[in-house]
């Protein structure tokens, strides 16, 4: 599969990013069906105790996850599973089906090795995603991104997302309440803390557990303050930093810096990671590193600044589909050069 991806990949790359992520997308909905499916999980994942890991309830099989944005629709999950990848966070889910913003939406900067997206959470529907969600059986957590439908006023997002939760309720392991996503419309408005509040006091009124809340790299501190004293309120299990930023490096080179939308991977690697160092010095429930993860230095770096695990999307479009791999076979070697026994005695060592 590296030398087809190594081929495939320039092929993809003259293609539209959403186009091509369909055609990848529907490979894999393919791949999935097939016998396989089963030889590749055996050439790609790495079973090692040492990469185990146990965060808000849940045994992850190795601290590398897929982000949600890449199976917005709970479509891929086995094919993910086979990668070797230890959990998927699907999503973000509606509770009504949305069409998104208009195309074009996404956009490569490959001089960057980063996207930029304005998808406006196209998906389904959570009608339709949790009833493939229930459907599945695989041996690693599946968490399900919760987000406000575009439609729905802000005043209403509480019943909005608890709407969304029932749907989703029975295939989830763990829920992430995104109250940051710089794609859709009404977002803004959701990150104050009385309005986070208002939409985590539904949820869990609601029974949503474990429940973690997504930050924006964008926040400054005494938001993302703010955020973490509703964790505290509220003995959320979890918090995941980060979301994609609406900000622009300096350093960008590629022509489509200039288009509007979330940019994630390598130019938010380094605000990402810092965003987990402040998260993890200020609370004790487990964080979720996502932002830049395209190499087990960059994982690992995450982790030892307090991330119990990572997510990655935009570095499975540039390394392809070894990554989690590759990532999972250089944390055995970094943990061995610095002495560590697991993953878990490396977290936080940096803070």
């Amino acid at each position: 599969m590296t030398g087809l991806y190594t081929v495939a990949k320039p092929l993809l790359f003259q293609l539209s990013p959403e186009t091509a992520h369909r055609l990848v997308h529907r490979g894999l909905e393919l791949f999935q069906r097939t016998p396989a499916r089963s030889l590749v999980s055996q050439r790609y994942t790495v079973d090692d105790d040492r990469l185990e890991t146990t965060a808000f309830g849940q045994q992850f099989p190795n601290p590398v996850g897929v982000a949600a944005g890449f199976d917005k629709n709970a479509e891929i999950v086995p094919a993910l599973g086979a990668l070797g990848f230890g959990f998927v966070e699907i999503g973000g889910v509606t509770a009504q089906p949305q069409a998104g913003n208009a195309r074009p939406r996404m956009f490569r900067l490959p001089e960057d090795e980063g996207l930029i997206n304005r998808m406006g959470l196209n998906n389904d529907g959570a009608d339709a995603v949790g009833r493939r969600l229930a459907a599945i059986d695989v041996p690693f957590p599946v968490g399900v991104n919760i987000a406000k439908s575009e439609t729905v006023d802000p005043e209403n997002a509480p019943a909005d997302y608890r709407e969304t939760y029932q749907h989703v309720a029975e295939g989830g392991d763990f829920f992430v309440v995104n109250v940051s996503c710089p794609n859709s419309q009404g977002f803004e408005e959701l990150q104050n803390r009385d309005s986070m509040a208002a939409i985590i006091g539904e949820l869990r009124a609601a029974g949503a557990r474990p429940l973690l809340i997504k930050l924006s790299p964008d926040l400054p501190e005494p938001a993302i303050d703010d955020a973490l004293s509703i964790v505290d309120e509220f003995d959320l299990e979890g918090v995941v930093a980060t979301n994609t930023t609406t900000s622009r490096p300096a350093s960008l080179r590629s022509p489509n810096r200039v288009e509007g939308g979330g940019l994630s991977g390598k130019p938010i690697e380094s605000t990402a990671t810092e965003m987990v160092a402040y998260v993890a010095g200020r609370t004790d429930v487990p964080v979720v590193g996502v932002g830049g993860v395209a190499t087990a230095q960059d994982a690992y770096e995450k982790i030892r600044a307090g991330a119990s695990v990572v997510q990655l999307y935009t570095g499975l479009v540039y390394e392809g589909p070894t990554i989690a791999r590759d990532i999972n076979r250089g944390l055995l070697s970094l943990l061995e050069r610095d002495g560590f026994d697991s993953i878990e005695a490396a977290v936080g060592a940096d803070l």
